[in-house]
């Protein structure tokens, strides 16, 4: 009764009621709760105690417990190669070989396409020596696996090593059943020749070339036969791959073997032939290596001339394909023009240059021209030069030069090749005449320079000075022709002319650079005459003044650089106090920087001169002395906050009085 009675007070516990039966948004899998439990062993286990054996008892004990480990690891997972190797070198470590022999069979059972087992087993049975063993498991291996080539490299390797020729020829005979990669056939061939075997040897060659009927693998075999002296044997190679292979499919490399081959034979004309027969039969683009080699044994042993007419006949064919496709390639026509121009009669280089400046660009644009026009200085140089025929050469200038559209773009280095080539022919009046024309018609800087040049060396200094003044007039802005002219006067020893001319460049409105200034002032210092520091300094003074409202403040500051040097050399130290009041001060700026399209790419920051004579700039450099005044006090205070001690010792010895 109070048995039924405690039964029946017994509680059911109650359950959790979950009041959001939704989803979690982060599930937690079982695999994810596997993986934090593993992670969160923070304690390692020590490693188990290192175990003495002492009786057959207990090492019987340690076998079987160690085979049950094993067999465990074998019985989860069959297809885990690895367990079945570590249990066999486990076993053969224990000198237990009849055991890791059942193990691997057992293995092999499983997985049978397993190559690391069968090398492991082999492997086993080599180190303990039992070579029959052995024997019989690359038997089965290259039996199951006929396509590994690591099995058949061993095994032939083991019998080779063992002394077994027989045995290992007779291994490579079955590899090469299967007709393998090259590889091994050169490896069989090679086995041959270690035990001087050549006709063997031989026979592996006209087999492996029927297998594989590379080229490379004909001039292989030809070579072996020309290594071991049979040279009968090997013309013999060459002329049956040249058969097999037909027109159909020639290629160089075999002609050019076959060829090197006659040539060390001394056959000259055996090798004429097979190169002219190569050449005839195979494409152009396809016979470069064949060209150079056949190029190189007519300059060691042959006619120079015939080889250059044939030469230069197959590539006249191939630069008159490349100009029909394209008339205006003009590096085409460059390459044809220095082929006959190495080879061919005057009238045929002629010819061929008639026919490349006939091929006018379609555009009148400079870029389009700048190739084409060298066609012309070549033609003309060729004529000089070479056919030397002053009168042709001639022709051609005056043809390139009215060929050129001058209204809208010249070449000056066409008219001064054509007054240079004038003055060699001692035709003064003609040069003078085409330069004339070339100003008068499109005047250019270079073309001034390269007439006062020419002038100059004939020292007609009275058409130099006329050939300036024409120059500035067409550019006054330039200033180096101020100054050369200026220069000129003065190696002329004109001192006034020279002054005059300086004068009249600074006077220009468009002259706002400093060159012409500062050489104006070395100009006076290098005068040597009474007075020229003052002179030199006064043209600095001026030079400032005209320049304060130059934008470039960059070329402001090159003059009061060069002002600054001179009184560093000349001036008082009052005159050095002057100058550098003068000089900027150099200030860090930003400014917004727009990108191609317009929109806004940021700031960037750039240096800035701020110069004291500027009226606008005053209140800044008010602001930046300020700055600076306020920074030096700063400085002091800081000083002074470092020093205690010395503030200390002043207050203890009191204010000084005077009794």
């Amino acid at each position: 009764m109070a048995a039924s009675t405690a039964a029946g007070k017994q509680r059911i516990p109650k359950v959790a009621k979950v009041k959001n039966k939704a989803p979690a948004e982060v599930q937690i899998t079982a695999e994810q709760l596997l993986r934090e439990a593993k992670e969160r062993e923070l304690e390692l286990l020590p490693p188990p105690p290192q175990q003495k054996i002492t009786d057959e008892e207990e090492l019987n004990d340690y076998k079987l417990r160690k085979r049950k480990t094993f067999e465990d690891n074998i019985r989860k997972n069959r297809t885990v190669i690895s367990n079945w190797i570590k249990y066999a070198q486990w076993e053969e470590s224990l000198k237990e070989i009849q055991r890791a022999r059942s193990i691997y069979e057992r293995a092999l059972d499983v997985d049978y396409r397993n190559i690391t087992l069968w090398l492991k087993y082999a492997e086993m049975e080599m180190k303990n020596r039992q070579v029959n063993h052995a024997r019989n498991i690359w038997d089965r291996a290259i039996t199951t696996l006929p396509r590994v080539n690591q099995f058949w490299y061993k095994y032939t390797y083991m019998e080779e090593m063992l002394g077994n020729i027989a045995g290992a020829r007779q291994v490579f005979e079955r590899w090469m059943e299967w007709q393998p990669e090259e590889q091994a056939w050169h490896s069989y061939i090679n086995f041959e020749l270690r035990y001087k075997e050549v006709d063997r040897a031989r026979t592996i060659y006209e087999r492996f070339v029927l297998v594989h009927p590379d080229v490379k693998n004909w001039i292989k075999y030809a070579r072996f036969e020309e290594k071991h002296g049979y040279f009968a044997h090997a013309r013999k190679v060459y002329e049956r791959a040249v058969e097999f292979f037909g027109d159909e499919h020639m290629d160089e490399h075999l002609y050019v073997a076959f060829a090197k081959f006659e040539e060390n034979q001394k056959e000259f004309e055996r090798v004429r032939v097979i190169y002219k027969y190569a050449l005839d039969r195979i494409s152009k683009q396809e016979a470069q290596e064949l060209f150079k080699n056949y190029t190189i044994f007519e300059k060691k042993f042959g006619d120079r001339r015939g080889i250059e007419d044939i030469i230069v006949s197959k590539r006249r064919f191939q630069y008159e394909e490349e100009v029909k496709a394209n008339p205006h390639n003009y590096d085409a026509w460059f390459d044809y023009l220095r082929l006959v121009e190495s080879d061919a009669e005057a009238e045929t280089v002629r010819e061929v240059y008639e026919r490349a400046i006939a091929n006018v660009p379609p555009i009148q644009e400079k870029r389009h021209w700048k190739r084409y026009i060298y066609l012309w200085v070549n033609y003309a140089l060729y004529e000089e030069l070479e056919a030397k025929d002053p009168e042709r050469t001639r022709q051609v200038y005056q043809a390139s030069l009215e060929l050129i559209p001058h209204k809208k773009f010249t070449f000056a280095k066409m008219w001064l090749l054509y007054a240079q080539f004038e003055i060699r022919q001692k035709n003064l009046p003609f040069a003078r005449r085409a330069l004339g024309t070339s100003i008068g018609k499109c005047p250019k800087n270079k073309l001034f320079k390269g007439y006062i040049e020419l002038e100059l060396q004939l020292r007609e200094f009275d058409r130099c000075r006329k050939l300036y003044e024409k120059f500035l007039e067409f550019g006054p802005e330039n200033c180096t022709s101020w100054i050369k002219f200026a220069e000129l006067e003065t190696i002329l020893g004109d001192i006034e002319r020279a002054r005059a001319i300086y004068e009249l460049a600074i006077s220009q409105p468009r002259l706002d650079m400093p060159e012409v200034w500062i050489s104006f002032a070395q100009f006076e210092l290098s005068s040597g005459k009474e007075g020229s520091l003052a002179k030199c300094r006064q043209i600095y003074e001026e030079a400032n003044k005209t320049m304060r409202n130059c934008e470039e403040k960059e070329e402001r500051l090159m003059l009061l650089e060069s002002w600054r040097s001179f009184e560093d050399e000349f001036g008082t130290v009052s005159d050095k106090e002057r100058v550098d009041k003068l000089m900027p001060e150099k200030v860090k700026k930003r400014r917004k920087v727009q990108a191609d399209d317009g929109s806004d790419a940021g700031w960037e920051e750039y240096y800035d001169y701020i110069f004291p004579e500027d009226a606008a700039n005053q209140p800044n450099l008010k602001l930046l002395a300020m700055a600076k005044l306020w920074k030096k006090q700063q400085q002091e205070k800081e000083a002074g906050e470092q020093d205690p001690d010395k503030d200390i010792a002043e207050s203890e010895s009191g204010p000084s009085c005077s009794c």
